[in-house]
């Protein structure tokens, strides 16, 4: 999966990014390096689904899939 990312030099320093097709898919980091690593983990985050909360039946199933 590729996904548009909007990076934007925070003013008090740093970075902060937005996906835009993720509505409120944001993160910040101090450094460039840092702001990749926390986009990940809120892109990762934000598509995540809490399975505690779905009805899972015996014959279904649950499949992790990389796009």
């Amino acid at each position: 999966m590729k996904l548009k990312v909007a990076i934007h030099e925070a003013e008090e320093g740093g970075y902060w990014a937005e996906v835009p097709a993720l509505s409120g898919c944001v993160t910040q980091g101090d450094s460039f390096e840092e702001l990749l690593s926390n986009l990940y983990e809120a892109v990762e985050g934000w598509l995540s689904v809490d399975l505690d909360s779905l009805s899972i039946s015996q014959t279904d199933k649950v499949m992790e899939i990389a796009v």
